[in-house]
């Protein structure tokens, strides 16, 4: 049960990003602009700290879409070593041949 919300609170990450991205770029553009004056820079800080955390493209971390495990995550197939063996032996991922496991 731990996992399915691991896996749910990382697409909620996801959306965010999504959602918040263009603020976000347009925020940091204003406030790393050295020609802007210095209240501008600040208060455009300032809005950019008031963005939800998750909406951080940092905040997102690879996650098995199986078992939402974090760790030995293969990136071409979204799952973890664990998965990607359970699933291999079980002869579910075309082309994946067992060796000796």
């Amino acid at each position: 049960m731990a996992k399915k919300a691991m896996i749910e609170r990382e697409k909620k990450r996801e959306r965010l990003v999504a959602k918040y991205a263009e603020k976000r770029a347009a925020l940091k553009e204003i406030a790393n602009d050295e020609s802007k004056p210095m209240e501008e820079r600040f208060k455009a800080r300032l809005k950019l700290a008031k963005l939800p955390r998750n909406s951080s493209a940092v905040r997102l971390h690879n996650r098995c879409q199986l078992t939402g495990r974090p760790h030995a995550y293969y990136r071409k197939l979204k799952i973890s070593r664990i998965a990607l063996r359970e699933l291999g032996s079980k002869g579910e991922i075309p082309g994946l041949v067992k060796s000796s496991w």
